[in-house]
């Protein structure tokens, strides 16, 4: 009987145990309930209001590891295959068709451990900054009155961000550990707009402020990761290319050579400077490169590499940036007047009354990153000619099931009954919006899958002739498409442009930045390389 009772306390102490945050190391277990409330929201997670910690806790922990520890498991094959293919790994076509078969493969290559993601989330403040360009880590700093010294430079604005972080969310009031969107109140919609589209996350639909932070909130700490993988990937490359630069090699260069060597490595070297001094250069350059330096990390040796490879990816970051924004403001220079203001309106932007082609563009320039409102009436602009004549007939409208039935009626005709329609309903609310947009909701993929293929030449042209855009004369209906979707994706995307998978996006964006890196310490490893090269047949000759 005394066992019994032994055993029956021992079961609700492990129970108590179990179910208590008390004995948990979840991240979470600390956090203030509104953390909690913005963990879910931020997740779509329902949760009843009012509600008591200990609901809010227990919603939190059921949904954890399929956001936090084990996000891959919510994956489709194609990301699943796509993550595998970016760490080097192959699958083969049997696996690719069991998804079971690519969680188990992505599960041992996945980025960090269980552990590793708690201790994390019990401290944002180590790595949440680190995706934000410089401009913003300043703005932070000035914002929240936290003093940087002269030159600001990347390193010394993460190190005051972060060490200022908490008194930062002190002074406004709010929480740290899970922050609200007092961390982003520096950011305007279109940095927000633009952070996702970098890293390759699609800006919700319909938007607002609060669900741009919230999406930029979730999806930092994956793009966190990747770019933590790339950094270390480039960081191998540099110290597997200059492992082969000896002492021997270093004594062996010429006062030529050695100035070559430090040229295309950036290193700085001051006028009159000896070849002793040149040489002594060289191996600190190479010893900061390795990591055999007293107190060297791996985040300085890298830096060393490349005199500051925070600078340098935020410098190529914003040249790849820059670029695409060139590129889009090259397209919009020949666009129509009335697709200037389609632009503005498909993004919810007054237009004001009399402005004229310049000022249209310089608007549009402006919320180049703002993401389209939802649903508007230029959902259609890309909708098949048969898609529309579905559309409309099954509308339930009487004027559009007319204009569907219209013999000879083109696709523009159809564009703008069903346009017309949209208006409507918008206007009228309730039921009849609800019902056009639940119907947009489950057409749109099959509606705009592979769009333009069937598309006749006479619509694309006339599509073209919206923008203002003339078809070179003799012109392919292969080029005409592929015309058609330029616009089309800059009309859409802004200075974005889509991507199959987030982590397809992920991996391009890092690319633009990490492949000039790469292709500066290439230079120096292939200089390195050559000199060694050199250097050894000069030996075997004087042997």
């Amino acid at each position: 009987m005394r066992i019994s009772a032994a055993l029956f306390s021992l079961a609700v102490v492990a129970d108590v145990a179990l179910g208590s945050s008390w004995f948990s190391n979840a991240a979470y277990n600390k956090w203030h309930e509104t953390e909690l409330e913005r963990w879910l929201s931020d997740h779509d997670v329902p949760y009843p209001t009012p509600a008591d910690r200990k609901q809010l806790e227990k919603l939190v922990s059921e949904n954890w590891d399929s956001w936090v520890t084990t996000p891959y498991k919510n994956w489709d094959s194609a990301q699943l295959s796509e993550y595998l293919k970016q760490k080097g790994i192959e699958t083969k076509q049997s696996a690719g068709a069991n998804k079971d078969a690519l969680v188990n493969q992505v599960s041992g290559t996945w980025y960090e451990t269980e552990d590793k993601a708690q201790t994390a989330w019990g401290s944002v403040k180590d790595w949440i900054l680190d995706t934000w360009t410089d401009s913003q880590l300043k703005s932070f700093c000035d914002y929240h009155g936290i003093p940087v010294p002269q030159p600001r430079k990347r390193d010394t604005l993460l190190q005051k961000a972060r060490s200022a972080y908490e008194t930062a969310a002190e002074k406004a009031g709010e929480t740290a550990s899970y922050p609200g969107n007092w961390l982003y109140s520096t950011w305007s919609e279109s940095d927000l707009k633009e952070w996702l589209d970098t890293h390759g996350i699609p800006a919700p639909q319909p938007t607002t402020r609060d669900k741009l932070v919230a999406s930029v909130r979730r999806n930092s700490r994956l793009a966190y990761l990747r770019a933590q993988e790339q950094k270390a990937k480039a960081q191998a490359s540099a110290e597997a290319a200059y492992a082969s630069v000896t002492d021997k090699l270093i004594d062996a260069w010429s006062e030529s050579q050695l100035k070559e060597f430090c040229d295309k490595n950036s290193i700085n070297v001051p006028q009159g400077t000896k070849v002793n001094q040149l040489r002594a250069l060289v191996r600190k350059h190479r010893a900061e490169i390795m990591g055999d330096t007293v107190g060297a990390s791996a985040a300085s040796a890298y830096g060393a590499a490349t005199s500051n490879v925070g600078e340098n990816v935020a410098k190529a970051t914003d040249a790849a940036s820059q670029a695409k924004t060139d590129a889009f403001n090259k397209v919009i220079d020949t666009w129509s007047e009335s697709r200037l203001k389609a632009y503005l309106d498909a993004r919810g932007v007054p237009v004001p009354q009399g402005s004229k082609v310049d000022e249209l563009r310089a608007l549009v320039r402006k919320h180049s990153h703002k993401a389209a409102s939802g649903w508007t009436a230029w959902t259609y602009d890309d909708y098949t000619y048969d898609n529309l004549k579905t559309y409309l007939a099954n509308s339930g409208n009487a004027a559009a099931k007319k204009a569907s039935e219209q013999a000879g009626a083109t696709r523009e005709d159809l564009v703008k009954a069903a346009q017309a329609y949209y208006a409507s309903a918008s206007s009228a609310g309730g039921d009849t919006y609800a019902s056009v947009t639940s119907y947009l909701a489950s057409a749109t993929d099959s509606a705009k899958a592979n769009t333009f293929d069937t598309w006749s030449e006479s619509d694309l042209k006339a599509y073209l002739d919206s923008y203002g855009i003339p078809v070179p004369q003799g012109s392919k209906i292969n080029e005409i498409r592929a015309l058609a979707r330029k616009q089309h994706t800059y009309f859409k995307y802004g200075t974005s442009s889509p991507s199959e998978t987030i982590l397809a996006r992920l991996g391009e964006n890092v690319k633009g930045g990490w492949d000039w890196v790469l292709s500066q310490l290439n230079m120096g490893a292939d200089a390195a390389k050559n000199k060694a090269q050199q250097a050894k047949e000069q030996v075997h000759k004087e042997l």
